[in-house]
């Protein structure tokens, strides 16, 4: 591997009164009060594990839509983070309100519509209120990322096709069950994605856990994944620090997963897609030359 890049680490602020808590859906979840990383931490913690780049990853449950932190903690580290915040896009003034944080240094955008203290609401998603912010992500050339469940999939499946431009990367995989095993006959909701190629898979702690449960093993998960979505469609997120763990641990898991794919298959997953999906973590040197 040449490096390694990180689509989904977290970034809590230890300074409350400048970065005031206010939780989306009114709910703070458990992992930011125990395990919080400030963007040094995360910086630390990227030194450790040989990570060279990360997109970080709003705190919806830690901040709502302030996305303050995220932004001001990457612009710390330019060369290293971009940050991928979340808007109210139902809210009339979501264009305006994008627009502003794109110029304060938002990179991606992400809608968060359950997880951690909320069951997923995907009502949100294929709602015509936020077709105006779909549009300006295409015309900003902006990623989405989509938390939500298998329940979401099909509001997920109807703004790919409507919107083809904007690339849209599913969280956490989407949460499939694979714990079947081959041929992962559970997970056939999430294998109907494979031709709408603007959408994109994260793959975190989750999935490298069920990987290894019930009838499911990475030996045959993973290929399978690569052989239904193309490993250009798969990159890696570490979950950090909402997943117990280094980061150094985090990614020694994902490889050890990952170790019976191919390498060239692994160099996309761990930076590669990443690279593609957010062009700003590309290297100087490949950014010129793709401009």
């Amino acid at each position: 591997m040449s490096q390694f890049i990180d689509i989904h680490p977290h970034v809590i602020s230890d300074d409350e009164s400048r970065y005031p808590p206010a939780p989306l859906f009114g709910k703070r979840s458990d992992w930011s009060q125990e395990r919080p990383s400030t963007v040094d931490t995360l910086i630390e913690q990227m030194d450790a594990a040989g990570v060279a780049k990360a997109a970080v990853v709003h705190s919806s449950t830690t901040y709502g839509f302030d996305n303050s932190y995220v932004v001001d903690a990457c612009n710390r580290f330019p060369d290293r983070l971009i940050a991928v915040g979340s808007v109210d896009v139902l809210a009339p003034d979501a264009v305006a309100t994008i627009k502003d944080w794109v110029a304060r240094g938002l990179a991606g955008l992400r809608v968060f519509t359950g997880g951690s203290t909320k069951e997923f609401d995907p009502s949100e998603l294929d709602d015509p209120r936020a077709y105006p912010a779909w549009e300006l992500l295409g015309e900003l050339g902006l990623t989405m990322c989509i938390q939500t469940g298998p329940v979401g999939l099909p509001a997920v499946t109807a703004l790919a096709k409507r919107f083809p431009n904007v690339p849209i990367i599913l969280d956490h995989l989407a949460r499939p069950d694979v714990t079947d095993g081959p041929p992962y006959a559970a997970a056939a909701g999430l294998f109907e994605l494979a031709p709408i190629e603007n959408i994109f898979m994260k793959l975190t702690p989750r999935i490298m856990g069920d990987s290894a449960k019930g009838a499911a093993t990475p030996e045959t998960w993973f290929p399978k994944l690569i052989e239904v979505f193309g490993a250009k469609r798969l990159a890696w997120g570490s979950n950090y620090p909402t997943s117990p763990g280094t980061l150094a641990e985090i990614k020694a898991t994902a490889e050890a997963r990952l170790a019976s794919v191919s390498a060239e298959d692994r160099e996309w997953v761990f930076a590669r897609t990443a690279q593609s999906l957010y062009p700003q973590l590309r290297d100087v040197g490949a950014r010129t030359e793709a401009a």
